[in-house]
């Protein structure tokens, strides 16, 4: 950074400082912990001496083995791309409007967990439901380990609750599936030829207000050759939402091409299912009695409207606990 040059590639510039960013965030811990055992040492020595410091030792205790699990915790984010942005996908399942409804129900989870823990957000595709809800909406995480995070919410998600729009009241389960791809770092050259793109336009969907254009200028973009189709409706130009669309294309074909090379379905992929019974991940119950469960882990909370509102850190992490332990179970069918 002390180079006369540094600043002349302001792309590669801002890759070192993120670089120098994280390195720095792993030395504060290490720094921390060294501090904490010294201090506790200190402690120990204190008491065999006879000095009345038991209270003071236990919270020093404490404060290793919270700074301890923290960065073992984050350790388990150690994958090739943990600590990308993330690129989440919402699709509405089994349900009709039940499970559109539902789907709008997790996109606004995601966003109140992602301004939980200072993430930047933007939905770059949204398609809105006939009747409520949505069909479907594409999301971009921006922050550290965004991606990390996000995949271990890859997979179909069940709400049981009396429906809303039903005049006769009775209870309806409805389905929808989350998936997630890390954002790619566009120094990774991803070939991708214009024959092989088929780019339509069309005009931008949503409830209306003043945030929806009102030309073509929303894109979507095919790659021919593999049927992955990107799009993108949430910025003001068509150039943009190329650019955007172009973006989310390539981190979906540089996934699949990794898929290739390690010759296996990556086990993100593999827990894409089928978006009804007997495939969920998790299950959120209002009715006849209020559960989150995640079926993988068996981690349950009572607090329905708290995990709606975003906090799902535990879910997180117990999932992530689990993968690196081996003990990740399989997605159940089992009814609560």
């Amino acid at each position: 950074m002390a180079g006369a040059d540094f600043w002349k590639d302001q792309g590669a510039a801002q890759k070192v400082l993120q670089r120098r960013k994280r390195v720095e965030a792993d030395l504060e811990v290490l720094k921390r912990l060294r501090a904490q055992e010294d201090d506790a040492r200190v402690l120990v020595e204190w008491m065999d001496e006879g000095e009345d410091v038991e209270a003071d030792l236990l919270a020093a205790v404490r404060a290793f083995e919270e700074t301890l699990e923290a960065a073992e915790f984050q350790k388990m984010l150690g994958g090739e791309h943990d600590r990308a942005n993330a690129i989440l996908t919402i699709n509405s399942g089994a349900g009709g409007t039940d499970s559109q409804d539902w789907a709008e129900m997790l996109l606004r989870m995601y966003q109140k967990w992602c301004d939980r823990r200072g993430f930047k957000t933007s939905v770059t595709d949204l398609q809105p439901g006939e009747e409520a809800g949505i069909k479907s909406a594409t999301l971009i995480v921006q922050g550290e380990y965004a991606y990390g995070h996000l995949a271990a919410e890859v997979g179909v998600h069940r709400l049981v609750r009396i429906s809303p729009f039903d005049s006769n009241a009775r209870r309806q389960t409805s389905f929808a599936s989350v998936f997630a791809w890390p954002e790619i770092d566009e120094s990774i050259e991803i070939d991708v030829q214009e024959k092989d793109l088929r780019i339509d336009t069309y005009r931008s969907s949503g409830a209306g207000g003043q945030h929806v254009n009102v030309t073509d200028s929303a894109v979507r973009i095919t790659h021919l050759p593999t049927g992955i189709v990107a799009s993108c409706q949430n910025e003001r130009s068509q150039i943009r939402n190329r650019d955007v669309a172009m973006k989310i294309l390539k981190a979906r074909l540089y996934e699949l091409e990794m898929q290739k090379r390690r010759d296996k379905l990556d086990a993100v992929e593999a827990a894409k299912m089928d978006i009804a019974f007997g495939s969920q991940i998790r299950s959120y119950v209002v009715h006849p009695y209020r559960m989150v469960k995640d079926h993988r882990t068996k981690h349950e909370s009572g607090n329905v409207d708290r995990v709606l509102d975003g906090d799902i850190d535990d879910f997180i992490k117990a999932t992530l606990i689990a993968r690196a332990r081996g003990t990740l179970g399989e997605a159940s069918g089992d009814e609560e």
